[in-house]
């Protein structure tokens, strides 16, 4: 049997920040099993800094999921549960825009919030795949289109993909880089198509 070992959760940095983003990563295909969370939080001065947790999911781990991130249930022995992660979470995410690199992320988080028999988050998030999307349509339908993967190479992004911590660095790098690449800040971005006519 494995005994418990002290886990202190990390303290969320203070802000201001222009936006957040949020990935994480499950133990099961269901949605609640969320078993890491990442989340990076992009200053003023577009300088990224990211927070990352480990969750103990009160579920089995598959080997599908462990064979994609890597983490075993030995290593959230001892980690908070959700609950905990959400009540520290919360005040932050409840004030900020939330980026997630496809719809994925969202659905975890309110699934998990219902089995922890929370009030579901109501939260603003966007989609980062989206947001690729329009600033560059060449890609679809190219070696993996606008996932983080392929985007990692037709960027140049440096980051350990499956990792939450990381994802969640690379889809604020992918917001960036978008707007470096329009000259928009991205709340032009995530608007309508047809507001996207300044786009290089």
């Amino acid at each position: 049997m494995i005994s418990p070992r002290p886990f202190r959760m990390n303290i969320f940095p203070s802000g201001p920040f222009r936006f957040l983003a949020l990935d994480v990563e499950t133990a099961n295909y269901r949605a609640h099993s969320i078993c890491q969370i990442g989340i990076a939080a992009v200053r003023p001065d577009n300088t990224i800094e990211t927070w990352t947790t480990l969750i103990d999911p009160e579920d089995d781990f598959v080997a599908n999921n462990i064979a994609i991130h890597g983490i075993r249930p030995e290593a959230v022995v001892g980690a908070p549960r959700f609950a905990q992660a959400f009540r520290q979470l919360s005040p932050v995410l409840s004030r900020h825009l939330i980026f997630q690199h496809s719809s994925f992320d969202s659905r975890c988080f309110a699934a998990a919030a219902e089995r922890a028999y929370l009030d579901p988050p109501e939260w603003t998030w966007s989609d980062s795949v989206t947001l690729a999307r329009r600033v560059w349509p060449e890609l679809k339908g190219a070696g993996g289109g606008h996932g983080l993967g392929n985007l990692k190479k037709a960027l140049g992004l440096q980051f350990r993909h499956h990792d939450a911590g990381e994802d969640a660095r690379a889809a604020a790098e992918v917001v960036l880089r978008a707007e470096a690449h329009t000259g928009l800040d991205f709340t032009a971005l995530i608007k309508p198509p047809r507001r996207l006519s300044a786009v290089r």
